[in-house]
């Protein structure tokens, strides 16, 4: 038997004719109340992305403007014809995204449609994210609820970045250094 198997066998010995415990669920509750979207915008923008908040007949000449003349990786579903394939030479990405949460300004990709790789969201230096106002959720109970367990899951809140023992921010690290997000109302 191994040490493992050991420690499991003494765990259901102890716990054998146990009742069942209630576990409290109470940080579940949805939250509701003010608005979502300047939620959202505000935190993103705490994390240094440009936000962009334009009603849903914009978004396309938006995405033109923010998009300019870089070599962009589209994902499939993304619902735009062409785009750049070769993550290491693309200047950026352009997604959608699966659910954002007001709480933490944070972007979940699950990599569907429109998403992309993770390799084509981690690998370009610029991610561009377009996040309908129906997608914002108040805070990650709410978004964990609407998510798939069983799809990979890239959870984006800001640019990437990381401190040294000195506290010195170093960005683009893990990720792309430039994040932009336009909130389709």
């Amino acid at each position: 038997m191994s040490a493992r198997e050991e420690i499991l066998a003494r765990v259901r010995k102890a716990v054998a004719g146990a009742g069942d415990v209630e576990i409290p669920r109470h940080y579940r509750a949805d939250r509701q109340g003010g608005d979502l979207v300047e939620l959202f915008a505000e935190r993103v923008d705490d994390y240094r992305a440009i936000v962009h908040v334009v009603p849903a007949a914009e978004v396309p000449g938006k995405i033109d403007e923010c998009l300019g003349e870089r070599r962009m990786i589209v994902p499939d579903g993304f619902g735009r014809e062409g785009g750049w394939h070769d993550v290491n030479t693309a200047d950026g990405v352009v997604t959608n995204c699966a659910v954002a949460i007001a709480e933490t300004g944070t972007i979940v990709l699950d990599h569907g449609p429109g998403q992309g790789t993770r390799a084509q969201t981690l690998v370009p230096d610029y991610h561009l994210c377009v996040v309908r106002a129906d997608q914002i959720v108040p805070g990650v109970p709410e978004a964990v609820a609407r998510l798939d367990p069983a799809r990979p899951l890239t959870w984006i809140s800001g640019p990437s970045a990381t401190s040294d023992i000195e506290l010195n921010r170093v960005e683009g690290v893990h990720g792309p250094r430039t994040l932009e997000v336009i909130i389709s109302t």
